[in-house]
C-alpha cells in the first residue's frame, strides 16, 4: 500500500529555514522520480522542485538558489532543504511520487514578514 507522509512545516520569519520530510512506503521508491509542489490559496499547484532515481535536480526559478531538494532511498524519504524564505514561499507544499502518480497530504509552510 502506497503512502506519502510528509511534515516539517510550521510558522517561521522572512529569512528563515524549515527542512521538509516525505516519508513514504510501498515499492520501487529508488527508481521512482519525486517532486515537490506547493499551493497557496487561490492559486494553482506549482512545481517546486524535483529529483530523478539518480539524483539530478531540477528547480523552479522562484526558488533556485534558496531550496534543496534531496532523497534517501534506503529510508525511502524525499527532503525539501528551504533557506532565505520569503512571504510568497507560504504555501502548502505536497509531496507527489511520480512512478505511483500518488500524492501526499500536504504540509502547511507560512512565513511571517
Amino acid at each position: 500500500q502506497v503512502q506519502l507522509v510528509e511534515s516539517g512545516g510550521g510558522v517561521v520569519r522572512v529569512g528563515g529555514s524549515l527542512r521538509l520530510s516525505c516519508v513514504t512506503s510501498g515499492s520501487l521508491f529508488s527508481i521512482s522520480s519525486m517532486k515537490w509542489y506547493r499551493q497557496a490559496p487561490g492559486q494553482e499547484r506549482e512545481l517546486v522542485a524535483s529529483i530523478s532515481s539518480r539524483g539530478d535536480t531540477d528547480y523552479a526559478d522562484s526558488v533556485e538558489g534558496r531550496f534543496t531538494i534531496s532523497r534517501d532511498n534506503a529510508k525511502q524519504s524525499v527532503y525539501l532543504e528551504m533557506n532565505n524564505l520569503k512571504p510568497e514561499d507560504t504555501a502548502t507544499y505536497i509531496c507527489f511520487w511520480a512512478s505511483q502518480h500518488y500524492w501526499g497530504q500536504g504540509t502547511q509552510v507560512t512565513v511571517s514578514s
